[in-house]
């Protein structure tokens, strides 16, 4: 029975970047062996046990067989007769299929560390295109390593397996889960664009794909194109450490551009609430986070109205401030202005253009929310006024505290 440190962690070691938990393959060993040194079984689908010292995940060295279609369609083979050269085949990229021996001994019989020298992602072997999960892996893995290029070979494959409808029988579950961690990474950006490079991102997510071809105008986008205005968007989220529901946003900005009928480009007229609209069907099949769908709902809808703020008076300022909810989610609309951030920044030449609608709105809701609303109310009642009435007193009071405020 021996162990080795597998995949992550060893990939991460060799490019000298944090290791935050290893992964081990046991070769040689049954699960009664495990059990009976005191491991602790968690796998459902195959043998893997927590060591009973550092809760570190132990998997039987394993082989597998493609069943059915989709990433689900698979037999396990674990048994002591697996080799350590067996289990490394069957992983997605070469760059994760490096063991290290409790000595420090690395085994790559797949040349990972020849393609982490060269800086590229390439599939291990024809079985990649078993699982489609793995286009949506090699994609964030693009995003978290951005100076690596896919192999010609690997994108040809993966084009293939888009093409056979490999991709079609992911779960949205699932590709929320890959496209979350995705957009999370250093250069999301990245992502996409192996999606799209591949043919995948017009199956997963149409709406977003559909924004490639599509002009804007020159004067506020220097980089005219949608899609490519994304990608700047993207990364500027990322720049900005913008947390997941404000990077969900700032993909989901723009959909209703791609719905835009080509006579009316490169004007966008009223693409917010196609945007709003799209966003909703995107939301309702992938399933994210209630944070993440209710902020991008919210940014989708009045983007372009934060990025004006500046050209407000008071009135119209407390009712962007009220549409957004913003005296009762000061948190997601602090989120929102990050994302509009990043939208506005997102433009060749204006990466760091400073963004004056963020300061103003900042001190226009905090104005707001220093009104007494408690005392307002007492106030109204005490003359009479009654429900809408005593809504209309807060609003007034807010106004004014606005209006001195800007």
């Amino acid at each position: 029975m021996k162990a080795y440190v597998v995949g992550g962690a060893v990939r991460d070691a060799l490019l000298q970047r944090p290791v935050n938990d290893r992964d081990w393959v046991v070769v040689g060993a049954t699960p009664e062996d495990m059990l009976a040194a005191g491991y602790t079984p968690v796998g459902k689908d195959f043998p893997v046990f927590l060591h009973p010292q550092t809760h570190e995940e132990y998997a039987l060295a394993r082989t597998e067989r493609k069943t059915a279609p989709g990433y689900h369609g698979f037999v396990f083979h674990a048994a002591p007769d697996v080799t350590l050269e067996q289990d490394l085949q069957r992983r997605d990229l070469t760059i994760n299929a490096i063991a290290r021996a409790e000595d420090g001994t690395l085994i790559d019989p797949c040349g990972g560390q020849r393609d982490l020298a060269a800086k590229v992602l390439r599939h291990v072997s024809a079985a990649f295109a078993e699982d489609p999960v793995r286009i949506l892996r090699l994609a964030r893995f693009a995003a978290r390593f951005p100076d690596f290029s896919v192999a010609p070979e690997t994108l040809a494959l993966m084009r293939q397996m888009v093409e056979a409808g490999e991709v079609d029988a992911l779960v949205p579950e699932r590709v929320w889960q890959e496209l979350a961690t995705g957009l999370m990474e250093t250069r999301p950006s990245r992502m996409l664009e192996v999606l799209r490079d591949c043919g995948a991102l017009a199956r997963l997510l149409p709406e977003v794909d559909r924004l490639w071809g599509v002009p804007q105008r020159p004067e506020f986008h220097p980089e005219v194109d949608t899609g490519a205005h994304l990608l700047l968007v993207l990364d500027q989220a990322a720049r900005l450490q913008a947390p997941l529901a404000a990077r969900f946003a700032a993909l989901c900005h723009d959909l209703g551009k791609g719905t835009t009928p080509p006579e009316e480009w490169p004007r966008h007229i009223a693409h917010e609430a196609r945007s709003e609209r799209l966003t909703r069907e995107l939301c309702a099949r992938l399933k994210p986070p209630s944070e993440c769908s209710e902020l991008a709902l919210v940014v989708a809808r009045e983007h372009t109205h934060i990025h004006q703020a500046a050209t407000f008076g008071a009135a119209a300022v407390l009712r962007l401030l009220e549409r957004c909810d913003a005296f009762r989610r000061p948190e997601r609309f602090e989120l929102a202005l990050l994302a509009c951030e990043a939208d506005a920044r997102g433009r060749l030449g204006l990466e760091h253009a400073d963004y004056p609608s963020a300061p103003l709105l900042r001190q226009a809701l905090q104005a707001g929310l220093d009104v007494d609303t408690a005392r307002v109310a007492a106030e109204a009642q005490a003359r009479g006024a009654k429900g809408p009435q005593i809504g209309d007193a807060i609003h007034m009071a807010r106004a004014n505290a606005v209006a001195m405020a800007i």
